[in-house]
Order: structure tokens, then C-alpha cells, then sequence
């Protein structure tokens, strides 16, 4: 996963056309293609920090999720539909952490 900040994405793009002008013509200047490389091994080295944040955020709402369960089952009877009300909120919290990790992972 690559996660690129807007003045990366611009360099990179500015990067890329010269670099695509100076192929056209023959003469690449290695310059280029060390400035591109660095710009994606820092967002490869972001991206790679975002993911493992978003698998901690998805773990813990699992967890949340798992003890929402746990104490829906022993609440007592009067208790019980606000207990399932914060079951339902956790299964929601893990819906969202687990499609923005798929996300992540795809991109």
C-alpha cells in the first residue's frame, strides 16, 4: 500500500513527465528515476505504517465486539435491550474497520 501526500503526488506526476519526454528522446537522466524512488518507498513506508494501524483499529473493535456479546448474555433481563443496542453499535464499529482495511489492502 503506497499512501501519497498531495506535494508527493505532484512531484511524482511532474517527475514522471519529464522523465517520459527524456525516454521520448533517448537520454533519461537517472536523476529521475532516483527522486521517483524515493517518493515511493516513503509512501510504501507510510503505507505500510496506516495498515498496520487500521489492523490494530480493526482488532480492537473485534474485542469490543466480543465483550459487547459477552455482556449481553449475562445482563439481566431489564438491561438487555440496551446491552443488544451496543452489540449492534460494535458490529457496525467492525463492519467499518474491516471494509477500510479490505480497502486499504486493495489499493
Amino acid at each position: 500500500m503506497h499512501s501519497y501526500t498531495k506535494a508527493e503526488s505532484r512531484e511524482r506526476a511532474k517527475l514522471f513527465r519529464k522523465g517520459f519526454r527524456q525516454a521520448l528522446a533517448d537520454c533519461v537522466d537517472p536523476d529521475i528515476r532516483r527522486r521517483i524512488e524515493r517518493i515511493d518507498q516513503s509512501a510504501a513506508a507510510r503505507g505500510a505504517q496506516e495498515l498496520a494501524a487500521l489492523h490494530q483499529v480493526q482488532a480492537d473493535a473485534r474485542q469490543d465486539l466480543a465483550t459487547a456479546r459477552a455482556i449481553e448474555r449475562t445482563v439481566p433481563r431489564a438491561e438487555r435491550a440496551a446491552a443488544r443496542e451496543a452489540r449492534k453499535q460494535a458490529e457496525q464499529r467492525v463492519r467499518l474497520a474491516e471494509r477500510a482495511v479490505h480497502k486499504a489492502e486493495q489499493s
